[in-house]
């Protein structure tokens, strides 16, 4: 398959040898690029693609200013270097808008601070359903470089796209067929220099003016956010029915399709995995899967590992693991619905925002919390005065603390 763009002899300079690097060189090797993958941190040059150039330990401003293309993998914070060289006129692009410019896929684009991956996952099932060609990913699992030069990346191929921040801070290619924002909290303020950047940050998933946009009703940010998007615009809520998905005494509705189904019958569980759903399978319908698909999936979808998956039950108590949840708002909204009372492990990486807003939830049914990690004299600050909070030296110490409590 002749691929749709050309970069013939172009000096591509890609920065980060991870996952999504080595698959934005490969692209670019394979579309005629003179590539230099550049890492700050040595690398084995024998897990380079073949026909690259390395150039670790730095990020000289020679390497960039005199290159044609400079290539971002997401992980990659803000350097100077790229600044300068983008100065100067080099065009900088993230790894997902290098691989945009090549793909011919209908693609349902999905952004938010919380439920990108369950519902990407949701979403690329649906596509899949339909017989066709179909991925899901980007952000989540395999990079969307991969997909360019496969049956999903062509004119008749489904795309389920997830996309971070970081990946949409260099994006102007993405025409989707559907654009979902699924929430805005705060998140990732140890990269943005505030909470209103970072949202702004987010709204480029609508630059180009999708087809149609699914956004979250209940969020009062998003639905500002998406007050000027001139793409026909179509809500979810699980907190009334005036949205065009919503959720309604025990279902699911998407009424413009004629469709219903039963809460009962699905595998997840929780006011915020509805939400998922309910974007998921509403990106699905206007992206043209037929709604009789939709049932059989959704019974079948059980979520993500890491998204409160159940681990088992020891002497009575039920254990949950919901490590994937590395921000506030992602807390919140896995335990808004919780009814048992719990004790809940908190730690981790400090990203930028206070833990105060976890308050009220916590004080519904949480009996204590067990704070470890970088994190855990900033969340015992902002929590002791409301809760019993209890330090662990370790996970494993955590573990046996909580059990105890």
């Amino acid at each position: 398959m002749a691929l749709k763009v050309s970069l013939h002899n172009k000096k591509v300079v890609v920065v980060g040898a991870g996952g999504s690097g080595l698959a934005a060189a490969r692209l670019a090797v394979k579309a005629g690029a003179r590539v230099t993958i550049n890492d700050l941190a040595r690398k084995d040059p024998a897990d380079m693609p073949a026909g690259v150039e390395t150039h670790f330990g730095g990020h000289p401003d020679e390497l960039f200013r005199t290159a044609d293309l400079i290539v971002l993998s997401p992980g990659v914070p803000p350097l100077a270097p790229v600044a300068r060289a983008e100065e100067a006129g080099v065009e900088v692009v993230a790894e997902v808008e290098l691989a945009l410019r090549f793909l011919d896929a209908g693609i349902g684009a999905v952004t938010g601070t919380n439920g990108k991956s369950t519902t990407v996952s949701l979403l690329g099932e649906l596509l899949a359903a339909t017989g066709r060609p179909a991925f899901s990913g980007g952000n989540l699992g395999i990079p969307l470089s991969d997909v360019v030069d496969t049956p999903a990346g062509g004119a008749d191929g489904l795309i389920a796209l997830e996309l971070s921040s970081f990946q949409l801070e260099h994006i102007t290619s993405l025409r989707a067929k559907v654009a979902a924002l699924l929430n805005l909290t705060e998140d990732h303020l140890d990269r943005y220099d505030s909470f209103e950047h970072y949202c702004r940050t987010k709204l480029n998933i609508f630059q180009n003016g999708p087809q149609a946009v699914v956004y979250n009703a209940d969020d009062p940010l998003v639905v500002a956010g998406v007050a000027d998007v001139t793409a026909p615009r179509h809500g979810f809520s699980v907190l009334g029915t005036a949205a065009a998905f919503h959720l309604d005494d025990g279902e699911l509705v998407f009424s413009d399709w004629g469709l219903r189904f039963p809460t009962r019958d699905m595998k997840l569980t929780g006011r915020h995995m509805m939400a998922n759903a309910l974007a998921a399978v509403g990106s699905a319908l206007l992206m043209g899967v037929e709604p009789g698909l939709v049932g059989p999936v959704l019974a079948d979808f059980g979520g993500l590992p890491h998204r409160m998956s159940y681990c088992g039950e020891v002497r009575g108590v039920r254990y949950y693991d919901d490590s994937k949840a590395t921000n506030v708002g992602s807390v919140e909204g896995s335990l808004a619905g919780w009814e048992s009372p719990y004790v809940l492990l908190l730690g981790g990486r400090h990203k930028g925002a206070p833990y105060t807003p976890l308050i009220p939830v916590l004080k519904k049914r949480c009996r204590a919390v067990v704070v470890l990690g970088e994190s855990a004299a900033l969340i015992r600050a902002d929590l002791e005065k409301d809760l019993p909070v209890h330090d662990a030296a370790s996970f494993d110490d955590a573990v046996h603390l909580a059990a105890a409590l």
